[in-house]
């Protein structure tokens, strides 16, 4: 396993296992899979309703604590200070564990400021061991980072071949913040990556599938990405990626792949905010 570290000094597994729409009664038996393949960075959200999977897979599996990454993110409607805290404990309590390693706020709606209140007391209790964001596309992001007094260590986006986030990629240096992809081998609008014959025939010099090629482009560019199977054997070959490196002359290629930058999601269009607010909040 390849590691970042965070601005905190954090070192953070650049590969891990996403349960994004795995459902409660499946999460316990998939994250138990992931876990026996290798995988110790596990990514949820309170919005996800699996976190108690998480925590029964994690707490049966025999893996020391300090071995683990947990990822778990506050939903729009446990915003604001005082519901945001008790959100944190209530999550800590699903997950069966003292600290949850990252904490994310889910979207960047609803009172986030008093909402990063809460995760910065957390962090400064232990009950955190970093903070972090999702989903806060570029003016929206600076416009929060350069307000808050911890910056954001880490900001999950879509991210992969077809959506790239460069053009985000200074603005997260200015403030010292790490990218971590979700849907890295696709989602929502970012079809064909499994299927591309230019991520194809690159793997084909390494003996490795497209889908292995795909995040061993994002890996090398320093950005965590948490796939995600309900599969054993496919999580077994997404996590099967650091016996080669892609050259200069593969990544040129692949950066040729860039259809939506900023992912194929605005999250900034009203009728989405109003959706989600409306909805979840």
């Amino acid at each position: 396993m390849e590691y970042i570290r965070l601005s905190n000094g954090v070192e953070m597994p650049l590969l891990g296992y996403g349960v994004f729409q795995v459902s409660p009664d499946e999460c316990e038996r998939c994250v138990t899979d992931a876990l026996n393949v290798g995988y110790r960075l596990i990514d949820t959200a309170q919005a996800y309703q699996n976190e108690e999977g998480v925590g029964a897979a994690w707490r049966k599996s025999g893996i020391k604590r300090e071995d683990l990454f947990l990822v778990t993110k506050v939903w729009i409607s446990n915003a604001g200070e005082e519901k945001a805290y008790k959100s944190i404990d209530e999550s800590l309590r699903k997950l069966q564990t003292e600290y949850i390693d990252l904490l994310l706020i889910h979207q960047a709606y609803g009172d986030v400021f008093g909402t990063w209140r809460a995760m910065e007391k957390a962090y400064r209790e232990g009950k955190v061991r970093a903070i972090g964001v999702s989903n806060f596309q570029a003016g929206r992001f600076f416009d929060f980072a350069h307000y808050v007094e911890l910056k954001p260590m880490v900001n999950q986006l879509q991210c992969n071949a077809l959506a790239q986030q460069t053009c985000i990629e200074p603005i997260h240096a200015e403030f010292g913040t790490k990218l971590m992809a979700w849907g890295p081998l696709g989602g929502q609008g970012a079809e064909g990556i499994v299927k591309s014959e230019v991520l194809a025939a690159i793997g084909a010099k390494y003996g490795k599938t497209a889908a292995q090629v795909a995040l061993r482009w994002l890996t090398q560019r320093g950005i965590v990405a948490i796939p995600k199977s309900t599969h054993k054997e496919r999580m077994a070959q997404n996590f099967d990626i650091f016996d080669f490196t892609l050259s200069d002359d593969d990544m040129s290629q692949i950066a040729t792949l860039n259809q939506q930058d900023a992912g194929f999601i605005n999250f900034g269009d009203p009728q989405f905010v109003k959706y989600l607010i409306e909805n979840y909040g």
